[in-house]
């Protein structure tokens, strides 16, 4: 956990004031919510709170960052979020019995990257065997680093998956510690600006759609059956900011990393959300009501399941909830 801020009211009904956004709802709601920050997690979080979107609903987040899914569901698991927004993740702790999906946020068509240094005796999938490869285990990029060697004939097997933090990942790839590192998106400016050499073997959009990954938001258990028309605010909120972004992509752009990505140039936040594929909230919709959603979670959850032995795990169908989805938007 490295930061916390209270957004929904004062400073951030504010701004949602100067932009012009409706008013705040006179009855507030406050929720602990966990997320990452990445364009990917938290683009609809910020463009909402920015929008006045949530604050609309009466939604006031008590904001939570992490710096990767496994330590978001830790928190969640320890009492200290009610809600929290992950990537790919989520399809191995739901499996695993903890939380709810009720609200996906898009699908991570290239967020994920495999980098690698020919300095290091790597430049093809064929001199990776053997070799040690830098990620994060149990997230979005540990499944595309999966599928990339598979595709590639080869296997987890086949390597040495050296499991750290993001952060430390990118940092032992740019030290030579090791040769390759499955990242996901911002960390590659890292690697571009530090290893102006280094190869992009290849993304995640290379899988796409037949290995779609997807992100979304999780609800703990207990809050989930006490808080029903809390989750439905957070959809239409949520809808208002996702329709923006789909509708207006380089005006949010701009506005994320003015507001909130000061650290990144406005042509890596643009880079991001080419990286990630957006629905309008009425499409999201089609895809809850025809399944689409839940065979998307199914297959990562299978991945996991079937590298971790996980005993007993939930299936989608139990752990993804998209009836509030479909009775809040129309």
């Amino acid at each position: 956990m490295t930061r916390r801020r209270l957004l929904g009211s004062g400073a951030g009904a504010a701004l949602a004031t100067t932009l012009g956004a409706p008013a705040v709802a006179q009855n507030v709601t406050k929720i602990r919510l966990g997320y990452l920050h990445v364009v990917a997690v938290d683009g609809h979080i910020f463009t909402g709170l920015d929008r006045g979107s949530f604050q609309k609903e009466g939604i006031a987040f008590d904001l939570f960052e992490f710096n990767t899914g496994p330590l978001v569901f830790e928190a969640m698991a320890e009492g200290k979020l009610d809600v929290l927004s992950a990537g790919g993740v989520i399809s191995n702790y739901l499996a695993l019995g903890a939380g709810r999906a009720f609200l996906i946020n898009d699908i991570e068509i290239a967020t994920a990257q495999l980098w690698v240094r020919p300095d290091l005796g790597v430049r093809t999938f064929a001199d990776l065997r053997g070799k040690r490869i830098a990620t994060t285990t149990r997230t979005t990029a540990h499944i595309f680093l999966d599928r990339a060697l598979r595709a590639n004939s080869l296997g987890l097997a086949d390597v040495e998956v050296v499991n750290g933090t993001m952060s430390a990942s990118v940092a032992a790839f740019i030290a030579g510690e090791v040769p390759a590192v499955a990242l996901w998106v911002p960390f590659n400016i890292a690697v571009r600006e530090k290893l102006p050499d280094a190869v992009k073997l290849v993304d995640a959009s290379a899988f796409y759609p037949q290995s779609a990954v997807v992100g979304g938001w999780v609800v703990h258990p207990d809050y989930y059956e006490a808080n029903k028309d809390v989750l439905a605010k957070i959809i239409r909120g949520w809808a208002d900011a996702n329709d923006y972004m789909v509708r207006n992509t380089r005006a949010a752009a701009e506005a994320l990393q003015k507001n909130h990505y000061p650290q990144a140039a406005i042509a890596d936040v643009v880079e991001a959300f080419k990286a990630q594929k957006m629905f309008t909230s009425r499409e999201w919709r089609r895809l809850y009501a025809d399944g689409t959603v839940e065979k998307w979670l199914q297959q990562v959850s299978d991945f996991f399941v079937s590298n971790a032995g996980i005993a007993n795990p939930k299936r989608a169908s139990e752990y993804f909830d998209p009836s509030h989805y479909l009775a809040t938007v129309q």
